[in-house]
């Protein structure tokens, strides 16, 4: 691999779809390593840890839900990014995907145009911003050039879509966006993505802020979306 950037790691067990994904990554010009299960796909994380991992649902042995929730508990693997590729269309289950630690999803059969926008605009929130300036309310900071978050001086881990949530309310304090402004700020107007989806990350990133006792910073307004205010 010449260009880490840009290597994605394709975990799914049915081969049509893995050469469909690894077409439409070739032709973006995307490095890739396919793996079928679990197993085989922990062995080439360690060897080379790729910038984002397409991970199927429904795998023989470790599903990809258990497998995101085991990446998330381990140091070196807790801030690659994941997209969940599934069949299974309930909101129910997009949102227990989301929950098990992926930051996207796609639901099967899905597109290699809407498969190469998501990859693009996920990519896009996983990397620090040009940009030296560091953030700070009520002994919470982000620093942007460093991609850290501290509470009262303790690191908190954030995943790249919670970071990227998390500063754009940082950077508008108090003010109240609902969940489509906050889908344009930060997935971006391009791709579509339910909006039930903010709620999820919301909870994350809330999840997250515990650590510190910063999770009530983050406040949901009835009726209107959601703001960032110490009052």
């Amino acid at each position: 691999m010449t260009d880490n950037s840009k290597y994605i790691l394709v975990i799914d067990d049915e081969r049509a779809i893995r050469d469909m994904v690894c077409m439409a990554l070739a032709q973006e010009l995307f490095q890739w390593q396919e793996a079928s299960d679990a197993h085989k796909a922990e062995a080439l994380i360690k060897q080379n840890p790729p910038q984002l991992i397409l991970l199927d649902w429904m795998m023989p042995g470790i599903s990809g839900i258990d497998f995101a929730r085991k990446l998330r508990r381990q140091p070196e693997t807790m801030n690659i990014p994941i997209i969940m590729l599934t069949a299974k269309t309930e909101e129910d289950n997009v949102i227990r995907g989301l929950e098990s630690g992926a930051d996207d999803y796609l639901t099967k059969p899905f597109s290699p145009r809407e498969l190469i926008a998501r990859i693009k605009s996920l990519l896009r929130r996983s990397q620090p911003e040009n940009s030296h300036d560091a953030i700070s309310i009520n002994n919470l900071s982000l620093d942007t050039s460093s991609y850290r978050v501290e509470g009262n001086g303790q690191t908190i881990d954030l995943g790249p879509t919670e970071f990227k949530l998390l500063r754009f309310f940082m950077e508008n304090p108090d003010r109240v966006f609902s969940r489509e402004q906050v889908l344009n700020n930060v997935w971006g107007d391009n791709v579509y993505v339910e909006e039930r989806t903010v709620d999820v990350h919301i909870r994350r990133l809330r999840k997250a802020l515990e650590k510190t006792g910063h999770q009530e910073l983050v406040q949901t307004v009835r009726g209107a979306g959601y703001r960032l205010s110490n009052k």
